[in-house]
């Protein structure tokens, strides 16, 4: 396993459920499990950006995705899994351009079966201690379907605030549905 910008990595959460979640970096035979995993999220929820089976990446472009994160100095990506299964995918992102760099993005997913034991609070708690690490990252931004009450609530736990709204950002089988846009201050 590997250390990331001296956080320590793997960790293990204890869920609400008695549960153990290990939290750590993807590796390149992951890739296989996780296209599968993307495109099973897909159609469990209307809260992601692709629905089911619509993660069009290959295996070796993945690989070659997951290669690329390690040049990404403010770009973190974490798997979530119970035993050896993938059960939450969550990532980080700063951008490059250095007027921007200080703001960062984060996208996190959670298979159906394991919502609400605590996952999603798990793998959000690790990004944005990597951001705090970092030094360099300020403000962290996310996007969330406007009727997805509870991602909402974890959201503002965590100090999120709602900043603005993409009106009718979501087309899903024939409906429109916003987007509420979320910001962190991490530091001044």
């Amino acid at each position: 396993m590997t250390e990331h910008k001296m956080l320590s990595i793997p960790k293990e959460h204890l869920l609400k459920n008695g549960e153990l979640l290990t939290i750590r970096t993807p590796e390149a035979q992951d890739a296989k499990s996780m296209i599968s995993y993307l495109n099973q999220v897909g159609g469990e929820s209307d809260n992601l950006l692709f629905g089911e089976n619509e993660f069009p990446l290959t295996v070796e472009q993945e690989i070659s995705y997951l290669k690329s994160l390690e040049s990404q100095p403010g770009t973190l990506m974490l798997l979530g899994l119970l035993d050896s299964e993938i059960v939450s995918v969550a990532q980080i992102s700063s951008f490059s351009r250095k007027r921007i760099a200080h703001n960062a993005e984060i996208a996190l997913s959670v298979k159906k079966a394991h919502w609400q034991k605590g996952i999603g609070l798990s793998m959000m708690e690790e990004l944005l201690a990597f951001a705090r690490y970092t030094g360099t990252i300020r403000t962290v931004s996310l996007g969330v379907k406007a009727d997805n009450e509870t991602a909402i609530r974890l959201y503002e736990k965590l100090g999120f605030e709602k900043i603005g709204v993409h009106k009718d950002y979501f087309l899903i089988r024939g409906e429109y549905f916003d987007e509420l846009l979320m910001d962190l201050r991490i530091s001044e």
